[in-house]
């Protein structure tokens, strides 16, 4: 079998997917017969440039550059001004909390609206490889259905081992299993996260974790806390425990807790399934779980992106210029827009209205051209526990204070050595000062330039370069893009909706 044609294949094949069609809609769509993209799929068919050109053009992702990688990467180019609406796509981080909680429910769960992203892939490999059966309708909406045992020992490993999020599999896995293994989980690279508080929480109803080599060994002699204090008050361990309480048959009060957005949408999600939490977005829940099996068919919508809102935000304020965003969960990046406001930028909002939810506020933010006017802040910016900045925002105001005029000082503490990652914006002429591990001085107005990037290993990072390539002169090439296709869904072909000029570069 000719390897080329092997790589081209399982390219198309990985893309069509992603797209939602079968073989038998992608082959109408080509006017060719299931059994031609058969053959291509498998590597069997020779493709002339005309025919990759069809196959790029049907799947609207461009099939260039044939080499020894398997990387995508993105040309830009710069000197953009955007304009028009952009809807936000349901985020990344409530996503995969709810892939991990669907296992408890023995009914059909369905989700409407859901991410399609490499991060919820991964995941779905994962669930999929022990026997759920995860079904794509409608383009984004996804169906799951878990069988009555699972089949943990076939556990996909290397999508596990690509995601941090498979940690919350403890907590769902917990009450059906007295011992178990998950890999070890991966993600951003963004210094040593510990997994101390995942352990701290989780001991509290009887689960013992211990790491081998290559998993961390799971063991479980249920217990019923009544009280619980986590160790830190981060996303992940507030829906550990969250998933843990869900089937404990007891009332339990957590102190400590995320009141951050993803948890809000999984608190939301189970309370569908039928347990009752109270205190949901305050650092105090109490949880009232359920002692017998769930088997519900329920439908769940979750939230838009506050993340993917302040990527489109801060690429207007880069590129000075005027967009509206749409379906912004405005209340969860409330201090995020008032700093903003406070630098002289012009923000105006729609009246409200309700997510699909029914429960979360929604509003439209037009984002205005403010020609150069921004000031720094004399204040450091930093992250907070909700509602202060969202950690994962901290990285779009770096970019922002490169258009402002003075010197702002950015305090990133919560993340081991990301602020190291900012400054690879020197290299699109950003004017960045490592202080140390946690903090960077940033000096604007900057002048962009274009150039060759390698994509750093941390998504929010990785996203300001392609931003700041927008806004400069001249063409750009971020290589080795799929740490940002982590997190966000068809992001190049919504950014040219609003006039960038951006070009998918498959390297096979």
């Amino acid at each position: 079998m000719n390897p080329v044609n092997n790589k081209i294949g399982q390219l198309i094949a990985q893309i069509r997917q992603e797209r939602g069609l079968t073989q038998s809609e992608f082959a109408k769509k080509l006017s060719t017969s299931q059994s031609a993209v058969n053959r291509i799929e498998r590597g069997k068919q020779n493709l002339s440039i005309e025919t990759l050109g069809r196959i790029s053009d049907v799947l609207n992702k461009q099939l260039l550059n044939l080499n020894s990688s398997n990387e995508v990467s993105l040309k830009i180019e710069g000197n953009t001004r955007l304009k028009g609406s952009i809807e936000l796509k349901s985020s990344k981080n409530a996503a995969v909390a709810l892939l991990a909680a669907s296992l408890l429910n023995y009914g059909v769960t369905r989700f409407k609206a859901f991410p399609r992203i490499e991060e919820v892939y991964r995941i779905i490999e994962v669930l999929e490889s022990i026997g759920v059966s995860v079904k794509w309708v409608n383009q984004n909406d996804l169906e799951i259905r878990r069988p009555e045992k699972l089949n943990l020992s076939s556990i996909n490993v290397a999508s596990a081992k690509k995601t941090r999020s498979v940690l919350m599999l403890i907590g769902a896995l917990m009450h059906e299993y007295s011992d178990f293994k998950i890999p070890y989980s991966g993600g951003c690279k963004l210094g040593a996260r510990t997994v101390a508080p995942h352990l701290f929480a989780l001991e509290e109803f009887g689960v013992n974790i211990k790491a081998a080599t290559g998993n961390y060994n799971i063991s479980v002699k249920r217990k019923k806390p009544n009280e619980i204090t986590l160790y830190e008050a981060g996303n992940t361990v507030t829906n550990n425990v969250l998933l843990a309480a869900a089937r404990t048959d007891t009332t339990i009060k957590v102190h400590g807790a995320s009141g951050d957005y993803m948890v809000q949408d999984l608190a939301l999600f189970l309370k569908k399934l039928g347990v009752e939490i109270t205190g949901i977005g305050t650092p105090f829940l109490q949880i009232k779980g359920l002692g017998t099996k769930i088997k519900r068919n329920v439908t769940y919508a979750p939230t838009e992106d506050p993340i993917e809102a302040m990527f489109f935000i801060s690429s207007a304020v880069v590129t000075n210029s005027k967009i509206t965003v749409k379906r912004v969960p405005y209340r969860w990046i409330s201090l995020e827009l008032l700093k903003l406001e406070k630098m002289g930028l012009k923000i105006t909002k729609s009246e409200s209205y309700k997510a699909s939810n029914e429960i979360i506020d929604l509003c439209d933010l037009t984002i205005h051209q403010h020609n150069g006017s921004l000031k720094a802040l004399e204040e450091k910016i930093h992250p907070n526990l909700y509602p202060g900045i969202n950690p994962d925002n901290i990285p779009y105001f770096v970019l922002i204070a490169c258009v402002v005029s003075g010197r702002t000082l950015i305090h990133d503490w919560m993340f081991e050595n990301r602020a190291i990652y900012y400054t690879e914006l020197t290299k699109i002429g950003g004017q960045i000062e490592l202080v140390d591990p946690h903090r960077v001085y940033v000096t604007g107005p900057t002048k962009f330039q274009s150039a060759e990037v390698i994509c750093p290993p941390a998504l929010r990072p990785a996203s300001l370069l392609l931003i700041g390539m927008m806004a400069g002169s001249g063409i750009s090439l971020l290589r080795n893009v799929y740490t940002i296709n982590r997190g966000y869904e068809d992001l190049s072909e919504r950014l040219n909706s609003l006039g960038a000029h951006i070009t998918i570069l498959h390297e096979i």
